[in-house]
């Protein structure tokens, strides 16, 4: 552990990325705690890239892409530590796959970003035509993505009364933007047919991400085999 946290403080010359992969690295291989080493070196990791200045959480973590490719992930911690901390042996693969992360995870960001720039500038377009309230778009929004909106969460977001938010989203099933499920506290509302053709238009429009390092996915599958 004194030979981890004097690494943190040198190489700070080195690229960003590259020192928080190998924290993440050596925490995971000393395994000093009884239990949550993983979660522990993930955030370590994290906390480098943000001390270098990459604080938003879209790209200064990797953790959502980590949690989709949670065997591959896995396998290349195995392959690449041996079960313990070797701090001589070879990392190219790790680092190699840190990077794939970072860069495929931006990728996801930057296609959220946009669909959700049409997705916004739709149902701009669907509140001007029916003459609705600005403030309906979030709950909107939010069944647009797959969520289930509630009066609760709504009122809350809006900044509105209860007495208004049941009105906003009464309106909103009445002209079949959103469907109404269940009574009383346990009532929720999902995605009506505007927004499910809403939804299918951005599942349309989706472009597949562009993997750097396309050779890597042959390698993971020799691992794990």
């Amino acid at each position: 552990m004194d030979a981890l946290v004097e690494s943190l403080h040198t190489g700070l010359n080195n690229d960003p990325i590259v020192r928080s992969a190998m924290a993440h690295l050596n925490l995971v291989m000393i395994h000093p705690f009884r239990d949550g080493n993983g979660r522990m070196a993930r955030a370590l990791a994290t906390s480098v890239l943000t001390r270098s200045d990459i604080g938003e959480p879209g790209f200064s973590s990797i953790e959502e892409w980590l949690g989709v490719k949670t065997e591959d992930y896995y396998s290349v911690l195995a392959h690449t530590g041996n079960g313990s901390w070797q701090p001589r042996d070879d990392a190219h693969l790790w680092l190699t796959f840190n990077l794939r992360a970072h860069h495929m995870q931006a990728q996801t960001v930057a296609r959220r970003v946009r669909e959700a720039d049409l997705t916004w500038t739709e149902l701009d377009q669907i509140v001007s035509d029916r003459e609705l309230p600005d403030r309906v778009i979030d709950a909107m929004f939010d069944a647009v993505l797959g969520y289930r909106v509630r009066r609760a969460t709504y009122l809350k977001r809006a900044d509105i009364t209860e007495q208004t938010a049941t009105r906003d989203l009464a309106v909103l099933a009445s002209e079949g933007i959103l469907n109404a499920h269940g009574n009383g506290r346990g009532r929720y509302y999902t995605a009506g047919e505007p927004l499910r053709q809403i939804q299918k238009r951005r599942r349309a429009r989706r472009t597949p991400l562009r993997d750097p390092y396309p050779s890597m996915r042959a390698k993971l599958s020799e691992l794990i085999a």
